[in-house]
């Protein structure tokens, strides 16, 4: 038996739009439509409706059966690790870019957790289940850098602990498109932004975009719009032009693309984001405004070790893609 759903259409009009407005988070208007065709879905007292294109009014509620998810059942996979600390309670990777961390419909395989059930047998903490053993946290496909694992139960629950009190040191460095500027007036009005110190302190709600569920977004009370409080510090470590700047970003929380959100709020987005910053190039140069991911590197992560209660850090040297970026807008930086 599948869960049964309860949605409310929002403005009038097709079926399979107005219910997608109120969709929650992971079910796309495609899958509605989907699941529409199926049967699925009906109107509250009434039979199925079948035709996406159905007009429905504002406000109809209807009955909607998810089917039982069908997760992947991860194998182990002779995939090569970095792996820059393990003992018999956790273990810390640096993750390449293009590697997904779990596996999940389009990436059955070829996952860090498959290459971590390869390399820990049967060690790793069970606490997330099938899908997820060991997992308290994660970075996204394209991004590189360090990521945390629990082997036991014991280290799981606290690290998940740490996470929730944020209380982790995770740094970030990235490229954005321009460079900020403090004397910048725009970027000092921006919602959110304030200065402490060196740093530019970014405080906002993160939440669901209201228009693409697969994207995040700022969230503006005085719109309606809700989130999750989401603080980033970042610096500026190097000026490569007035076109790019290498940047430091720190996590006080950790909600989903906290820092691609963030620096595209302020209008300076990553590079090579295709999400997030798609057609901002700020008179970039080709070879830039063509960087095949976000560039973005998950370089230090330090935290209470769970069990021994030692003070830990790591830290990981940036990519060649991104450290081979940096050279080439520097470089161009000098050019007439």
């Amino acid at each position: 038996m599948g869960e049964l759903m309860l949605l409310t259409t929002g403005e009038a009009g097709r079926l399979d739009k107005a219910l997608a407005a109120n969709a929650p988070a992971g079910v796309s208007r495609s899958r509605l439509t989907a699941l529409i065709r199926a049967g699925a879905v009906a109107r509250q007292g009434g039979g199925p409706v079948t035709d996406p294109k159905a007009k429905v009014k504002a406000g109809e509620a209807f009955e909607v059966t998810m089917p039982p998810a069908e997760d992947p059942d991860p194998t182990p996979e002779d995939i090569p690790l970095t792996i820059v600390f393990e003992d018999e309670h956790l273990i810390v990777v640096d993750k390449p870019v293009g590697m997904v961390v779990h596996p999940a419909p389009g990436a059955p395989s070829g996952t860090l957790v498959n290459a971590l059930l390869h390399h820990c047998g049967d060690s790793l903490s069970g606490i997330n289940g099938v899908k997820r053993p060991g997992i308290v946290h994660r970075i996204d496909k394209d991004t590189s850098g360090l990521l945390v694992v629990a082997k036991t139960d014991a280290a799981h629950h606290g690290l998940a602990d740490l996470f929730a009190a944020h209380d982790l040191d995770r740094e970030y460095l990235a490229i954005t498109r321009g460079a900020p500027n403090r004397a910048d007036p725009r970027l000092m009005g921006t919602p959110g932004v304030s200065m402490d110190g060196p740093w530019f302190r970014v405080e906002t709600l993160i939440g669901r975009h209201p228009a693409d569920r697969k994207k995040m977004a700022v969230g503006r009370p005085s719109r309606g719009e809700d989130g999750r409080v989401a603080i980033t510090r970042f610096q500026v470590e190097n000026r490569l032009s007035d076109r790019a700047a290498l940047i430091r970003c720190r996590l006080e929380t950790g909600r989903t693309h906290q820092i691609r959100v963030h620096l595209a709020h302020l209008g300076h987005g990553l590079v090579g984001d295709q999400v997030y910053g798609r057609g901002k190039t700020h008179g970039l140069p080709d070879f830039a405004a063509n960087f095949p991911r976000q560039a973005l590197h998950a370089a230090t992560l330090g935290f209470v070790h769970p069990i021994s209660r030692k003070y830990e850090q790591f830290v990981s040297d940036l990519p060649t893609d991104m450290a081979a970026l940096i050279v080439s807008l520097s470089e161009h930086r000098l050019e007439p």
